[in-house]
């Protein structure tokens, strides 16, 4: 704490010297035009100009370090845990909360999702992967329809009995709407990016859930966004509820 508490006083220090070299250099801008109207030298103005804008330069280039600094530290600070959330080392320290039901009990060796999926000729990780690469499947079949089939049922019960509104959110987010929901820095090395070669900012990402646009989607003031509505993916926040799908 107490290296966040000194940046953030050096920050307020050099904002406040920044915007006096602002505002210094703006009243000597004006004074040129006014000495010029009335046709008098502007050299020495000109470089009282040319030193403030040399001065402000260096001001804004160590507020922006000294905000990098502050975020680098803030950014890995993680969320505090409730009150309620014991001390623990590991998972076998976690508590039960509240059981719903009985473990079932099964006469054979149960099969992960994955076996499940590739024995029945549903999932196919490999064709998936020369197409995109490692962390992909391809559905097929009654797997695929069953997967369309869960997001219209999220979608419809959530917008026809729960009070959502349906919004279709982009497929990409930037840095900020990353960090803003805690995926930057922690999973950076994660998270698929996209390139300027594609057209687009170096810091385009794709999104794992549509709580990341979505959440940014509630931050812009209202009359910078579109309708609010229920996303394709299905995750949900309540209210003003958005119910989040991405249909592929």
């Amino acid at each position: 704490m107490s290296t966040i508490t000194s940046l953030e006083e050096k920050r307020k220090q050099v904002q406040v010297t920044t915007q006096q070299y602002q505002n210094e250099r703006n009243t000597k801008s004006k004074a040129i035009g006014q000495a010029k109207a009335r046709g008098e030298d502007t050299k020495p103005l000109m470089d009282e100009v040319a030193s403030i804008g040399t001065a402000l330069k260096q001001a804004e280039t160590e507020l922006e370090q000294l905000q990098n600094d502050l975020n680098a530290i803030t950014l890995d600070v993680p969320n505090i845990p409730h009150a309620s959330v014991p001390d623990g080392k590991d998972e076998r320290d976690n508590q039960e909360v509240a059981p719903l039901g009985e473990p079932k009990k099964l006469d054979f060796a149960p099969k992960d999702h994955v076996d499940l999926g590739e024995g029945l000729g549903l999932m196919d990780f490999e064709v998936a992967a020369k197409i995109s690469g490692a962390r992909f499947v391809v559905l097929q079949g009654v797997l695929a329809q069953l997967h369309r089939a869960l997001i219209q049922f999220m979608l419809d019960l959530h917008t026809q009995e729960h009070g959502y509104t349906e919004t279709y959110v982009p497929y990409l987010v930037n840095a900020d709407s990353l960090r803003g929901t805690g995926q930057l820095p922690k999973f950076e090395t994660e998270l698929f990016a996209l390139t300027r070669r594609a057209g687009l900012l170096p810091d385009s990402h794709g999104r794992g859930a549509g709580d990341q646009p979505g959440a940014r989607h509630h931050t812009m003031p209202r009359g910078c966004r579109a309708n609010r509505s229920a996303t394709h993916h299905v995750s949900a926040a309540r209210p003003g509820r958005t119910a989040k799908t991405h249909a592929a």
